[in-house]
C-alpha cells in the first residue's frame, strides 16, 4: 500500500513517490546550546501538557519545524500540535522532527523564550510563523531583553499576527499566565498553562503531592473522629460508673441497677469490681 500525504498549502493528496527528498536537510545538529532557567522552562511546559490534557496533541522543546523543502527549520523553545502523534517509525529521517508536509498542519502554539538579543523573535521569527500560519505565536521575556512586557502573546486574524491582552487561547481552550511559585526546587516566575479561570495546570508532581496532601488531611480528619468518639466513650462509662457506685451505696443489688440502667448484668458486675478494686 503506497503512504500517503496531506500537503497543508494544497487539498489533493500526494503519493509515496512525489514525497520531497529529504536527503539534504539536517534534522539535528546535535548540538542544542540553552540555559538552565530556559530548560526548566520547556519542561515544565511540556509535562504539564502530558500530564493533563486528556486528547491527542504533540509538545516538544527544542524540536526542529520545517515549514519548506528548501528552507532551513525553525526551533521554537516549545510547540504545541493538536490532533497529531509522532509517529511509530519515528527514527526514520523523514519522522524524527516536524515537518510540515508529514503532518499536514502547522502547530497551533510556537513558544520563544527570549534570553538575548539576538533571536529576533519580534521580527523575522514572528514573521516565520505568521506564514506558517501558526495560530498563536508567544514570546516570554523575563529579563526584558527585547521588550518591557515579560509575556506577550499575539493570535492569527486574517493573515497577520495581532496582539492580544487576553491570557485565554480561545481557539485551543488552554491558556498562560505568569505564576510566582517553585518547580523542580527552583522559585521564580514561571509561565504555565491555565483554565479560563486562571487556575494553573498541575504537573504531574504537583498533582501527586496534592493527592498526597488529601490523603494525610483525610487520615487527620479520621484519627481527630476517633479521638473523638474514645473521649466520648471514656466519659460515657466514668458517668456509668458513678452512677452504678452511686446505686451500690443505696443498697441496690446488680440486678437492680441493670434493670434501672437497662444494662447487661455482666456489665454491672464488671463495673462493680473495678469501683471496688
Amino acid at each position: 500500500m503506497i503512504e500517503q500525504l496531506l500537503i497543508p498549502d494544497e487539498t489533493r493528496i500526494l503519493d509515496e513517490s512525489e514525497i520531497p527528498n529529504i536527503d539534504h536537510l539536517i534534522t539535528e545538529d546535535d548540538t542544542p546550546v540553552d540555559n538552565f532557567p530556559s530548560a526548566k522552562q520547556q519542561r515544565l511546559l511540556t509535562s504539564t501538557l502530558y500530564s493533563t490534557l486528556d486528547v491527542t496533541f504533540l509538545a516538544e522543546a527544542n524540536v526542529g519545524i520545517y515549514h519548506a523543502v528548501k528552507s532551513p527549520p525553525i526551533v521554537p523553545d516549545v510547540f504545541v500540535s493538536f490532533d497529531v502523534e509522532v509517529p511509530e517509525n519515528w527514527w526514520e529521517k523523514q519522522q524524527r522532527c516536524y515537518m510540515l508536509w508529514n503532518f499536514g498542519k502547522p502547530p497551533e502554539i510556537a513558544i520563544e523564550i527570549v534570553s538575548n538579543t539576538v533571536g529576533d523573535e519580534l521580527g523575522k521569527k514572528r514573521a516565520i510563523y505568521e506564514n506558517m500560519r501558526v495560530s498563536y505565536y508567544i514570546v516570554y521575556d523575563p529579563s526584558h531583553k527585547i521588550s518591557p512586557e515579560s509575556l506577550r502573546i499575539f493570535e492569527l486574524s486574517g493573515r497577520r499576527y495581532r496582539e492580544i491582552s487576553s491570557h485565554w487561547l480561545e481557539q485551543v481552550n488552554l491558556g498562560l499566565i505568569l505564576w510566582d511559585g517553585e518547580f523542580e526546587g527552583r522559585s521564580d516566575t514561571w509561565l504555565r498553562w491555565c483554565d479560563r479561570d486562571k487556575n494553573i495546570l498541575l504537573t504531574g508532581d504537583e498533582r501527586a503531592n496534592q493527592e498526597q496532601q488529601r490523603a494525610n488531611q483525610e487520615q487527620q480528619r479520621a484519627n481527630q473522629e476517633r479521638q473523638r468518639a474514645d473521649e466520648q466513650q471514656f466519659k460515657a462509662e466514668k458517668i456509668q460508673q458513678t452512677a452504678i457506685a452511686q446505686f451500690l451505696k443505696l443498697g441496690l443489688t446488680p440486678e437492680q441497677i441493670a434493670e434501672t440502667l437497662s444494662l447487661p448484668i455482666d456489665e454491672i458486675n464488671r463495673a462493680s469490681d473495678r469501683i471496688v478494686e
